[in-house]
């Protein structure tokens, strides 16, 4: 440890020092190598100094820079004063960056915990640094974690394949680690043989090269198919308020992606309250920011529909026009307040990081994200299915005069869908803010992408926009690989009009007099 007041020195330890002193690549790469071997106590140190920028050389001698400030003598392990002279940094470049790695796997493979001892073997997997090999045998010798003996088993699958006098019989078997491994880095190895390899291993090679991108094909698929319905859970997060209001009212509501973009800024000052004045709380801030967000959009809505839209019934083209004047007043008023740059809003520890399954890697706010927009979905059908509000709202959809005659008063129902709608669109900002930057144009990304799921899905129908929102979401991302992002999207859109053509009321029509008639 650092701050002995002496340390035992091994002497390739005292030899190699001087070494980092030489200004020269191939010396600092020597001495990373030499030190590592040595045995000595501080050659971890010394080598993470280096990595860190923190190893400085001055007076003919060494130094590391602790955070603090402190310079040790990495001969002695002695707190050091100032030396003689100004003190320059040990430079490195791309080949002592890789003899760093190398060293730092070495001198961690056989470390007590199992995590380090996991990302050594994955530094020497990436290295391939032949010194190492003596001790990855010992660490593989005396492994009892599974996992990380896979990753010690391909680490030397790599050493051993990649190394000039390897025997054929070993190559081999290494092929054969690899292929199980099965990812993108055993593929590049395999593709990299030395000049001596056999022709037997590398027939070997290309087969297990081939069942590897077949592998990989195939997880590729699902991996797009996952980015589908990602994609699906966002789209119907956002369309779905829409479903609602336009389902209702039949409103061409252009500003709905502000609603969103509101939710989005509700959850940011949410944030930011909660740490300035209760950081503990900062783990629950989406789920406070949840039912603020839907209060907030929610209200706009209703005041939105109370003062503009209720005066344009009837009349589509100035509703389309006067709402999209609104969205550009409230981008305008957000962009005044908050300023025109990009918000940061914070993700929880428990959203953060992924789950690898097979060769998919499933990140846990997109995980959360569809587990939301479903629990959203489920919600909206039971308040429709199941409440007073919902089968007025039912009615007034399928038959607007005939419910305003059987006492249903459609002005209040049309406000309160609209706030219902804005509302829900408003929970999908908080959503989209853990995936999507925070600005004034936040909603004009989904206002499109929105009507189309409405549209296809069929106008006023839950069930239609959420098969709408997946089919739409999944045929997306698996266009995207062949025809890229634009075209694409282009190529749905063509689908989308020629679609509507055959069937105007989308995938699920509503039934009723009005609707049909």
């Amino acid at each position: 440890m650092l701050g002995m007041a002496s340390v035992a020195l091994a002497e390739p330890y005292e030899e190699a020092l001087p070494k980092f002193t030489h200004d020269s690549y191939a010396d600092t790469d020597a001495a990373v190598g030499a030190v590592a071997a040595s045995g000595n106590p501080l050659s971890m140190d010394v080598v993470e100094a280096l990595r860190d920028g923190r190893l400085f050389t001055g007076a003919s001698q060494v130094f590391i820079r602790r955070a603090s400030g402190e310079l040790i003598n990495a001969a002695t392990g002695q707190v050091w004063g100032s030396p003689a002279g100004g003190l320059k940094p040990v430079r490195v470049n791309n080949r002592v960056r890789r003899a760093i790695e190398a060293a730092l796997g070495n001198l961690t493979l056989l470390n007590p915990d199992a995590g380090k001892r996991l990302e050594a073997a994955r530094a020497v997997f990436r290295s391939r640094d032949e010194a190492v090999l003596p001790t990855l045998e010992k660490a593989l010798a005396q492994e009892s974690q599974l996992h990380v003996r896979k990753a010690l088993e391909s680490a030397r699958a790599a050493l051993l394949l990649s190394k000039p006098d390897t025997l054929p019989m070993q190559r081999l078997a290494a092929i054969e680690t690899l292929q199980v491994r099965g990812d993108q880095e055993a593929l590049a190895l395999l593709f990299n043989l030395p000049p001596n390899a056999s022709p037997e291993v590398t027939t070997a090679a290309e087969k297990a090269a081939e069942g590897i991108r077949t592998h990989l094909a195939f997880w590729e698929t699902f991996q797009n198919v996952w980015y589908g319905i990602s994609l699906g859970s966002v789209l119907l997060l956002a369309a779905i308020g829409l479903a609602i209001t336009f389902g209702t009212m039949g409103v061409i509501n252009m500003a709905h992606g502000e609603m969103v973009m509101l939710g989005a800024y509700t959850t940011f000052m949410v944030q930011e309250w909660i740490r300035s004045y209760v950081p503990g709380l900062f783990e629950a801030s989406l789920l406070i920011a949840l039912p603020l967000a839907f209060l907030v959009a929610g209200s706009v809505g209703v005041l939105l529909e109370r003062t503009v839209i209720r005066f344009l019934y009837g009349r589509p083209l100035e509703t389309l026009l006067a709402t999209w004047g609104i969205s550009l007043i409230l981008q305008q008023g957000v962009r005044t307040i908050f300023g025109p740059s990009n918000r940061e809003v914070g993700t929880p520890a428990w959203m953060s990081g992924a789950q690898d399954v097979g060769a998919m890697s499933l990140t846990y706010n997109r995980i959360a994200i569809v587990i939301f927009a479903f629990s959203v979905f489920t919600i909206l059908l039971l308040v429709l299915r199941y409440t007073s509000l919902g089968l007025y709202v039912r009615a007034v959809t399928q038959n607007r005069r005939m419910a305003g005659s059987m006492g249903i008063r459609t002005s209040r129902i049309d406000a309160l869908a609209f706030g219902l709608g804005s509302g829900v669109a408003g929970i999908a900002g908080v959503a989209l803010s853990q995936i999507d930057n925070v600005s004034p144009n936040l909603g004009q990304g989904y206002i499109i992408d929105s009507f189309m799921v409405v549209v296809f899905g069929g106008v006023g129908n839950l069930w239609g926009t959420l098969v709408g929102a997946m089919t739409l979401g999944v045929a997306n991302k698996l266009l995207e690989p062949y025809a890229g992002a634009v075209l694409g999207k282009i190529i749905l859109l063509v689908g989308i009009i020629l679609f509507i053509q055959r069937r105007p009321r989308g995938l699920f029509a509503l039934k009723g007099r009005a609707v049909e008639a």
